[in-house]
């Protein structure tokens, strides 16, 4: 159907009729529309995919009714006040029990893919790396005797859960690395490149895998780091949501979620951080949330703090420091950084983003101390 706008416009004893048409947005269209936004605007998602292309918000509660009887939406309240909420169309959990000769391959192939069949193959992609590196690290470094797996999936997102009854992550790291905090181990864990088994693993796997999906959620004990696409990590208290099974809140749970509708790559995704390498492709940069390097309150100021940040940075060719709910840093600790450990290692190459005007008053006396210093 089509919706067209008249306009008459006169010039002298003539007048000459316009015709502006305008093709109406194609049922998928609005389907996919409402997919993406309806758990944000549960209750008004008729007016904004109404006012989004530009149609009647009669026609939307047709597509509306039509998705409700469909089964992928649910109607609630009265018609004043109804609200949409997605139906799951899958909704699958399983144990199984770990050990070295659990296959994550097999795994998704016979259990987890055949509810995925239907989706583009750049979601299924990601979905499959996701799963299987995620399935493969419980395997590998739990210490747990169980995993439970959980997938759900409505026109909204894919939800992917692994859960074991192992160590839990952080505490692993901290205990191989001789860290002295958990903290200190996410920290290391968000920079990527991070592996307590480096004769078997890379450290690559989290850190790809949180920068395909929308969402991703690493949660063990009272900790729970997450990220969302397009932003830094976060380290909150363990939430309510990510605890699909309460029984293994010890061990590491991971939470992946993605649209049906997303548009990335996982090649995308492994370009934006990778390069050619003498003869490979390697993993050359990395994006460290800076915020992430404070405990609690605490302001950045020491040559300590500074060189806990730094750890591992000489393994990249480019750091991309995020400063991104860092007030402000200290002199030591922007010495440390932008002079001692740039001339140490000529190779890593530092940039800064999100810095307030007193961090990057800071970053700039480093810099230009560093400049001063240099042989001529």
């Amino acid at each position: 159907t089509r919706s067209a706008l008249t306009i008459a416009r006169t010039s002298g004893m003539s007048t000459i009729v316009v015709k502006v048409v305008k093709a109406s947005p194609r049922a998928a269209e609005v389907d996919a529309f409402i997919g993406d936004h309806v758990v944000e605007h549960a209750g008004d998602i008729a007016r904004v995919t109404a006012e989004h292309f530009g149609i009647s918000r009669q026609a939307v509660n047709r597509h509306l009714a039509r998705l409700v009887e469909e089964g992928k939406l649910s109607a609630e309240g009265s018609a004043r006040s109804r609200k949409y909420v997605p139906v799951l169309l899958v909704d699958e959990s399983f144990s199984l029990p770990l050990s070295s000769s659990l296959e994550e391959h097999r795994v998704w192939m016979d259990r987890v893919e055949p509810h995925l069949r239907d989706i583009p193959e750049n979601v299924k992609d990601v979905c499959s790396y996701g799963f299987t590196e995620m399935l493969n690290n419980a395997i590998d470094h739990s210490e747990g005797t169980e995993v439970s797996i959980h997938v759900q999936r409505s026109v909204s997102e894919i939800v992917l859960y692994i859960s074991d009854n192992g160590v839990g992550i952080f505490r692993r790291i901290a205990r191989d690395l001789k860290l002295d905090d958990e903290r200190h181990a996410i920290f290391e864990l968000s920079k990527g490149k991070l592996t307590t088994d480096a004769t078997r693993h890379s450290g690559e796997g989290i850190f790809f895998a949180s920068r395909m999906f929308d969402a991703f959620a690493l949660a063990s004990g009272e900790l729970a780091l997450h990220r969302v696409e397009g932003e830094s990590w976060l380290l909150d208290r363990r939430e309510p949501w990510l605890d699909v099974d309460q029984e293994f809140v010890e061990g590491t749970t991971v939470m992946m979620t993605i649209s049906p509708r997303a548009t990335r790559t996982s090649k995308e995704v492994f370009d934006s951080f990778s390069a050619p390498l003498d003869d490979d492709y390697g993993f050359i940069r990395t994006h460290v949330p800076v915020a992430l390097a404070r405990h609690g309150a605490e302001n950045l100021i020491s040559r300590s703090q500074a060189k806990r940040l730094l750890a591992r940075f000489e393994r990249f060719k480019e750091v991309l420091l995020d400063f991104k709910g860092v007030p402000m840093i200290g002199q030591a600790f922007a010495d440390e950084v932008f002079r001692v450990f740039a001339n140490l290692h000529p190779d890593t190459h530092l940039t800064w983003d999100n810095a307030t005007p007193e961090v990057e008053s800071m970053i700039r006396r480093a810099l230009s101390a560093a400049k001063t210093a240099a042989p001529s």
